[in-house]
């Protein structure tokens, strides 16, 4: 199938949810909505880390920003009222696997029940027609196998984030088919792989850990560099997104669940990942950054995954566009703007349109 054009133009207008939208993700998932006239409304906690990129790309000052906990139903459930959305895109979420064996509980009450608060919401509110729920790679059972999973792939992942995340994957299908089906709702779950992108201040994510020992002329500490991960720039998935909330809001048949994850070649191990990055750093800064190995003994993680999206792409046409060495180089594009005092709103519209050609 021929690829589809990313052509955000019907966003225009339409008045859709983001929740999620003070972290990295829905940061660059609000800015290409406001980018293409779309009426947007976040509701999330603040952001989760200082620097954060919501605040440093102006974004509060051009879109409605409600300050809420997922877990407040009534809360949550008011916005939904006033604000009555089309469309619904739920990021929210305890996203850190390290965080998810300290804090189990506030993991799993965030990731099931705030997506149980979003669904009842959906329930209520007759104004949406197109719903995603956003999850992840990591909801599938990890056998450790070399093969890319499938959708029809056991959902049971083993630490409490991946875990919470199939329990939200579970829940959402039987509001799909409870509820909501019978109201027209066009319902999908999308699974996307790990991604990387510039404005990510996130503790224990390791393009933000290479950034952060770069810019101060460290070495580059990798606890794992053997583990093999489906890395793409964030564009990918927040743009993949969007194309299945607009076809499934145009054909309810297109609903369901999508992998959103690099082809072959760029399903790299985080080893792989870091050279790359140590590679264009030093071209770009004359300088000699180098990573080292040092396993801390952290808690269990998965060695060996790897998406299989033969399903989004036959289903829409839709491939990757970025692979990784692109993907690094606009993340360093963007840290040069922000070290140097730039307008990072404007490299992020900047690099949006790049993708979007």
């Amino acid at each position: 199938m021929k690829e589809s054009a990313m052509d955000l133009s019907f966003y225009k207008n339409r008045k859709i949810l983001v929740t999620g939208h003070t972290g990295f993700k829905g940061s660059w998932m609000c800015r290409a909505l406001m980018n293409a006239g779309a009426d947007v409304i976040g509701y999330a906690l603040e952001p989760p880390t200082q620097p954060n990129l919501f605040e440093i790309s102006g974004l509060a000052d051009r879109m409605v920003s409600i300050i809420g906990d997922i877990r407040d139903y009534e809360k949550l459930y008011r916005v939904f009222e006033e604000c009555r959305p089309e469309i619904v895109i739920h990021m929210a979420a305890q996203p850190i696997v390290r965080e998810s064996y300290k804090n189990p509980r506030y993991t799993y009450e965030t990731n099931v029940m705030g997506t149980v608060n979003v669904l009842e919401c959906i329930r209520l509110t007759d104004s949406v027609r197109s719903f995603v729920n956003v999850t992840t790679d990591k909801v599938y059972l990890n056998r450790e196998w070399r093969w890319g999973y499938r959708e029809n792939e056991e959902l049971n992942g083993y630490d409490p984030y991946s875990n919470s995340k199939s329990c939200s994957e579970l829940a959402t299908d039987s509001y799909a088919r409870s509820f909501l089906a019978d109201r027209e709702i066009a319902v999908t779950t999308a699974r996307a792989g790990n991604v990387i992108g510039g404005g990510d201040f996130a503790a224990d994510r390791i393009i933000p850990d290479c950034i952060r020992a770069a810019v101060k002329g460290e070495e580059i500490i990798v606890r794992n560099p053997h583990s093999t991960r489906p890395y793409q720039h964030v564009l990918e998935p927040v743009a993949a997104y969007l194309m299945i909330a607009q076809r499934q809001y145009e054909d309810r048949a297109l609903a369901g669940s999508y992998n959103v994850g690099p082809d072959d070649e760029n399903c790299l191990t985080t080893g792989e990942v870091v050279t790359l990055f140590c590679r264009s750093w030093n071209e770009k800064s004359k300088s000699d950054i180098h990573w080292v190995d040092r396993n801390d003994g952290g808690p269990h993680e998965a060695n060996f995954l790897k998406l299989d999206c033969t399903k989004i792409k036959t289903t829409f046409g839709w491939r990757p566009r970025w692979g990784m060495e692109t993907a690094i180089e606009k993340v360093i594009e963007w840290t040069n703007c922000y070290t140097a005092g730039g307008d990072v709103g404007a490299c992020m519209d900047k690099q949006i349109g790049e993708y979007l050609q």
